[in-house]
């Protein structure tokens, strides 16, 4: 190269815009053939990258800031949490993948990728400080669909450390949370009673947020572009998303401000010694490919059959309190206040598949304890009207307490579909709050206790 080449050259190179000078993001891939996703090293290992496997096509997750991506996000006590960011006072404990709302990265300390598996293991970020690691470690293994090649199988675990031991009420978490390109600015998804029996799906228009929220007993939303085709995003077994458009809707790529966005919810309390999982699917289509992908995913048998030996299988309470997790038989179980009950995760199924529920319990007490079984349908609250008495007599083997058969089928109002349970108990006034009166064993509608 001559001399004058080498000047033009360099000359050049010196008035490159700062951007161009910027460290390229460290992204570790795994490509199928059909679909490519990409992790950011730079930033707490989240996915930023999901498209088609040609790299020549458009990346359609967002990443305008670092709340965006497809991340790991959760949210428990106490309100406020430290000394939060302007734009995001009185908000609670709320570690996340990528960073935090300072734009301080979280960060991966584990990493490994075979070609097949992803996988991550990173200290988060709370969102709304500066610069605080959240005292917990989250792990992403992400995978390729046997049975889907445009399809992924993602898994997260939150693995919990905290100082503070108080068992906060529950809170809706993202499970995940993702955020997509603007050019997919249709929110697609099913808000019908009859799931996967072809009934017209509904568009979901909403400029958020706050973002919009519905119950969808296929498990599934999407995003898609003008053309019908996009990102779909599946949690089997799950019923509550929300969801919505933010910004100017069909133009924008990943590092632009309009996106769309989909969570899955569900309202889980939080140990501080947790470690808790859930899966999720990933999978690119159109709708109706989507929603059949849905289909082949959904639960086999959704009639309720609970056994707490392992966690509170997604349990919550109202004026109760456990005794932590792993439980050692069952959820032992106190009263915080006068107006004790438990609430079953929304699990539809036809009533009359379940005429009665085997309720086993511990009556750790010397008095019966009388309680209801509370019934609700889709879209409903609980009322009076729709409820069962049962009592639990003192139980003279806690190690092995007699089931109570709750015949539901002989209440003339329960038909339909039931969509949640709810048990109140009515522990004697004279047990101090915080002392355990019972331990909850199992809700089935098997006469034996055993779980799928």
């Amino acid at each position: 190269m001559s001399l004058s080449r080498r000047l033009i050259l360099v000359v050049f190179v010196l008035f490159l815009p700062p951007s161009v000078w910027a460290e390229a993001p460290r992204v570790s891939r795994i490509d199928n053939g059909v679909v490519r996703v990409g992790v950011d090293l730079d930033l707490g290992g989240v996915i930023t990258e999901l498209g088609r496997s040609d790299p020549k096509t458009p990346n359609l997750i967002n990443s305008h800031d670092y709340g965006r991506q497809i991340q790991q996000s959760y949210y428990s006590g106490p309100q406020p949490f430290g000394k939060a960011h302007p734009g995001w006072k009185n908000w609670p404990w709320n570690p996340i993948g990528t960073g935090d709302a300072y734009k301080n990265p979280a960060r991966v300390v584990e990493h490994t990728n075979d070609g097949k598996v992803l996988y991550v293991k990173s200290i988060p970020m709370q969102w709304a400080l500066n610069n605080v690691p959240g005292d917990c470690t989250f792990e992403t293994w992400i995978a390729f669909d046997p049975a889907s090649p445009a399809s992924l199988l993602v898994r997260c675990r939150l693995n919990n450390a905290r100082e503070d031991h108080t068992q906060y009420p529950a809170r809706d978490q993202e499970l995940p949370a993702v955020y997509t390109v603007g050019t997919l600015h249709r929110l697609i998804t099913y808000k019908g009673t009859n799931p996967f029996a072809g009934e017209p799906v509904a568009t979901i228009a909403n400029a958020g947020p706050p973002w919009a929220s519905w119950t969808t007993p296929e498990h599934w939303a999407a995003l898609v572009g003008d053309d019908g085709w996009g990102v779909g995003v599946i949690h089997p077994g799950l019923y509550h998303f929300i969801g919505g458009f933010h910004d100017k809707p069909g133009v924008g790529g990943p590092k632009d401000n309009p996106t769309g966005y989909i969570a899955p919810v569900r309202q889980e309390i939080l140990d501080h010694d947790i470690a808790y999982e859930y899966s999720y699917v990933l999978t690119l289509g159109t709708v109706d490919e989507i929603r059949e992908r849905a289909k082949a995913l959904r639960p086999a048998d959704s009639r309720p059959n609970f056994r707490f030996n392992v966690d509170r299988r997604h349990w919550t309470y109202h004026d109760l309190a456990d005794a932590g997790l792993p439980p050692k038989k069952g959820l032992l179980l106190s009263a915080t206040g006068s107006d004790a009950y438990a609430l079953a995760p929304e699990q539809w199924y036809p009533a009359a598949d379940v005429p009665r529920l085997h309720l086993t319990a511990a009556n750790l007490t010397t008095a019966p304890i009388r309680g209801f079984l509370f019934w609700r349908g889709p879209g409903e609250s609980f009322h009076d009207d729709r409820k069962v008495p049962f009592e639990i007599p003192p139980t003279p083997n806690p190690d092995a307490p007699e089931p109570v058969v709750v015949d539901l089928a002989a209440h003339s109002g329960y038909k339909g579909t039931v969509a949640a349970l709810r048990i109140d108990l009515d522990p004697a006034p004279t047990i101090p709050k915080a002392t355990p009166f019972l331990r909850l064993d199992a809700l089935s509608w098997r006469s034996s206790t055993r779980a799928d």
